[in-house]
């Protein structure tokens, strides 16, 4: 009866730890994406500042428009800023994501000795 017990606690176990790592994984692929994102922004914002035009063509769904540049470098630092706010919001869930892992491996660890 014992054993039962322990084998299911041991399956739950390993259960959380694969869901956690699962959603560690999915944390980190979003976390990338967005630096990715991040760093596009940063080059655009480069060319905008050293090119002489006083407009830039910016895409808006299906169609392209001509906007003044510095609503354009606007909108860019802007949409830069909530990028890295989504950023460190996903390296605080990445923090406590491996801390909870480190929880499970140790009660895994535990119930198997």
């Amino acid at each position: 009866m014992v054993e039962t017990e322990a084998k299911k606690e041991v399956q739950a176990l390993a259960n959380q730890l694969q869901v956690m790592q699962q959603q560690l994984q999915s944390v980190l692929i979003q976390k990338e994406s967005l630096r990715l994102q991040a760093m596009d922004i940063e080059r655009a914002l480069k060319e905008l500042e050293t090119t002489k035009e006083s407009h830039a063509y910016k895409i808006t769904g299906q169609i392209m428009i001509s906007k003044p540049v510095e609503d354009v470098k606007k909108e860019l630092k802007e949409s830069k800023e909530a990028v890295e706010l989504k950023i460190k919001s996903l390296e605080k869930a990445e923090n406590r994501m491996n801390d909870k892992l480190k929880e499970l491996q140790e009660k895994l660890k535990m119930v198997l000795k």
